[in-house]
């Protein structure tokens, strides 16, 4: 019961950050507004970049940033994926190797599109830590539920 309770703590807590990660996305404005006020506490470099993406942001028209509502919801109902982990950790390990594959492949959407957006390779190694820091507690619970899967298959 043990690995169970440290399987479930840490698909909460990946859960929590990933809804966290993605409703960031709906108040973009608002957050550039806050951003473009505090530029000069980053360095020189990413305060251009702030400036690029806030003028970049309140040109865009609203239609086009509903896109980034649905880049929220997208985040959410990813998150619905690690119920079933969360309730039944074995019988629903092949959605924790979907969702590492999908943390790989963060780098290859982020090395690929970024560089076609003209986006700065900082900001690019930005987005590839997401996939990276979401890999570890992924493959935490992984190993924690084979564990679970060989204690059972002991036991039987």
């Amino acid at each position: 019961m043990k690995d169970l309770t440290k399987i479930r703590a840490a698909i909460s807590v990946f859960v929590v950050l990933l809804v966290l990660s993605g409703i960031t996305a709906f108040p973009l404005r608002t957050e550039m507004d806050f951003l473009i006020v505090h530029k000069n506490s980053f360095p020189d470099a990413l305060a251009r970049w702030i400036e690029t993406v806030y003028d970049a942001v309140h040109k865009t028209p609203d239609v086009v940033l509903y896109g980034t509502d649905w880049l929220a919801f997208a985040h959410i109902i990813i998150a619905l994926f690690f119920v079933p982990v969360y309730i039944d950790p074995v019988r629903y390990k092949a959605n924790l190797i979907v969702a590492m594959t999908a943390c790989g492949a963060v780098f290859l959407l982020a090395f690929i599109c970024g560089p076609i957006r003209g986006i700065p390779f900082f900001h690019q190694l930005i987005d590839c830590s997401f996939g990276l820091i979401g890999f570890f507690p992924l493959y935490f619970v992984f190993k924690k539920i084979s564990q679970l899967e060989r204690s059972k298959y002991k036991m039987n």
